[in-house]
């Protein structure tokens, strides 16, 4: 067995691995950037070696430096995570020339299924049905653009070394293919230094489901049963759960053996992902399902797995790394209820999901709650911690196991739900709309469905009723009953503070002014004897925070103009976290209408499309294309059309 471990990643993955390797008595060793000098996988490892400046390029992608540390801390292997260098085959193959074990597949099984064009004809081969499209050498738009026209609209362009959401786009019409592709090649380049695509056709009412692979160095391939993740956004997963909703035991047996053959056709060993495409126009069904690419490593998903199957992946990547035969064979394996996971991520739903940057300066994530049982976190950060703009926006996952699908939604909810975090924005209530929303629960989802029901998703930014009277109650409570009438401002942003904080209320009659920006509402209060509040804390100075259903704010007694609430002019257009400017679609003096795309911002990663906030005019456009920019630089303002 492996008695020293090197985890050449960070965050939340850093964390989980640490966590069973220290449950196996091995030793741990983290690397970090200089932005990650103070995190939580840092603190936690046995040792740590700084490996370079933030940026990812310069540090966490430079297999020299994790080598190199690896070899000065005595590391006898190598743990990639996910991401990074998890499927760089070269990697693979450098850390197995320098001695050391690779805890993942034969980089020889990574190229393989690295390209996605190349790994659809090996799929082909071994008799696994693979989605329709061109998958040739040819790169030129024009050629590109006619296949697309040959297949059939709508269309999907992908980048072949793509994953993770990235380089990947939708095309419904014609006229937007070259638009699309453009910047589909610009985000592949970016991300994976490779900016050559497939295209392939779009499936109307898609399901996106995927199987956990296992193989040894023994011949031994098993499956762990499949996955759903098609709650996705941009192609990004957010909530995951196993088994599938309405997987009969006929269509899982079918393509959890086609999963088995495409892990054979290479030889597999360690942990992989078989993604596969589901047309769910009549349900789920054997002849509608096909393969789209493989992940060869864990998977962000990979606890709903786990939670079904009562199996550790990463014990298992580690014992068949070290040469023993899996821990399970087919036949032992089985599923037990129902697990769900949801991602986290420091973005800002009502400005289009942007990612969010700062201090946690309140953070609080619920892991368990006396009426529902325990609940799990896969974390790489806590109260204090810094999000920076260097790397992906996800800092937590929460994983709910229960016996049916209903109780598992309405915990995993219910913990959403009582989690806080400040000043960072983040999805939390976005993602509690989500899994509560009807259609959800009956499991009628695709992977359209977030962008159906965007609007309805998107937590509201004007508080409910209940937060309102729960305000009453708080500054009744300052005045301890003795005050007839009292004055409370809500205020648009919030700071969060401890939950649990319970209030018995006014013993007579008390009226309360609660205002919101330009709304007041008048809250007449008598004989109630408790109101809980979970999410609220009083604090001596006056301020009240409460956090409800996705919808929070700050309380003051302090009274404010009811127009001051809009701090920054309205139009502004400032740049949500350092980046650089790739496209500028406007001019100064230009008529614009609400969303219309003004300019793309590229940062962590991603691209990033930037919108008119309403009908009006450009009066100042600051944004020049190639340029780099700070967080918060102006680039540009839109003036209101009057009237």
């Amino acid at each position: 067995m492996i008695q020293s471990l090197l985890i050449a990643n960070r965050g939340e993955i850093a964390c989980r691995i640490i966590r069973t390797a220290r449950a196996m008595g091995i030793r741990t060793v983290a690397v970090y950037s200089a932005a990650d000098a103070k995190a939580l996988h840092v603190r936690q490892a046995d040792e740590a070696v700084h490996i370079g400046p933030s940026p990812a390029r310069e540090s966490y992608l430079v297999g020299e430096k994790i080598i190199a540390a690896a070899k000065a801390t005595g590391a006898e292997a190598i743990h990639p995570g996910y991401g990074f260098l998890s499927e760089n085959a070269a990697f693979a193959q450098s850390v197995i020339d320098a001695g050391l074990v690779w805890v993942g597949p034969k980089p020889a099984s990574i190229e393989a299924m690295g390209l996605k064009d190349a790994a659809k004809a090996l799929m082909q081969a071994a008799g696994v049905p693979v989605t329709p499209g061109y998958m040739g050498e040819n790169q030129d738009g024009a050629f590109l653009a006619a296949q697309a026209e040959s297949i059939g609209y709508p269309v999907l362009i992908k980048a072949v070394a793509g994953g993770g959401g990235k380089g990947m786009r939708r095309v419904d019409a014609p006229g937007d293919f070259a638009d699309a592709l453009a910047s589909c090649k610009r985000e592949a380049l970016a991300s994976f230094g490779n900016d050559h695509v497939l295209i392939e056709k779009y499936i109307l009412s898609p399901r996106h489901i995927e199987v956990q692979v296992f193989g040894d160095s023994h011949g031994n391939v098993v499956h762990l049963f499949e996955r759903d993740c098609s709650l996705q956004r941009r192609h990004q997963k957010v909530i995951e759960e196993a088994p599938a909703p309405g997987m009969d035991s006929a269509t899982r047996e079918a393509i959890c053996a086609a999963a088995v053959r495409a892990a054979q056709a290479v030889n597999y060993e360690g942990a992989g992902t078989i993604e596969f495409i589901a047309d769910a126009s009549e349900g789920l069904r054997a002849d509608r399902i096909w393969f789209m690419e493989m992940n060869t490593r864990l998977q962000v998903e990979h606890p709903v797995t786990e939670e079904i199957t009562g199996q550790d992946l990463v014990e298992w990547q580690l014992r068949v790394a070290s040469g023993e035969p899996l821990p399970k064979r087919q036949d032992e394996l089985a599923i037990n209820g129902w697990a769900m996971e949801a991602r986290l991520y420091a973005e800002d739903p009502a400005k289009g999901f942007l990612p969010s940057i700062g201090r946690l300066e309140d953070f609080f994530l619920a892991s368990s709650n006396r009426r529902d049982g325990p609940r799990r976190i896969d974390t790489g950060v806590e109260e204090g911690s810094d999000v920076s703009p260097f790397y992906d926006p996800m800092i937590a996952k929460m994983i709910v196991h229960r016996e049916t699908r209903a109780e598992a939604i309405q915990a995993l909810a219910t913990q959403l739900g009582h989690s806080i975090c400040y000043p960072v924005k983040w999805n939390a209530g976005f993602l509690r709309n989500l899994l509560l929303s009807s259609e959800f629960g009956a499991g009628n989802l695709d992977t359209g469905f977030i962008e159906r029901n965007l609007d309805d998703l998107i937590p509201s930014l004007s508080p409910p009723g209940e937060v309102l009277e729960a305000a009453g109650f708080l500054i009744a409570a300052r005045a301890n009953g003795s005050q007839a009438t009292a004055t409370i401002d809500v205020e648009d942003n919030w700071k969060p503070r401890l939950p649990g904080f319970r209030l018995n209320g006014p013993s007579k009659q008390t009226t309360v002014r609660v205002m919101h920006g330009a709304d007041v509402h008048e809250v007449a209060l008598s004989d109630r004897s408790v109101w809980d509040l979970p999410m609220a804390k009083l604090k001596k100075d006056g301020i009240f925070a409460y956090d409800y259903e996705g919808w929070a704010g700050i309380f003051s007694e302090a009274r404010f103009d009811s127009s001051s609430h809009h701090s920054a002019h309205d139009g502004d257009i400032l740049s949500p976290m350092p980046g650089k400017i790739i496209a500028v679609d406007v001019a100064a003096g230009d008529s614009v209408t609400k969303g219309q795309k003004l300019l793309t911002l590229e940062a962590m990663k991603m691209e990033h499309t930037l919108t008119a906030p309403f009908d009006g005019t450009v009066a100042e456009l600051n944004a020049v294309p190639g340029a780099q920019v700070q967080v918060e630089a102006l680039l540009a303002r839109i003036e209101a059309t009057e009237g």
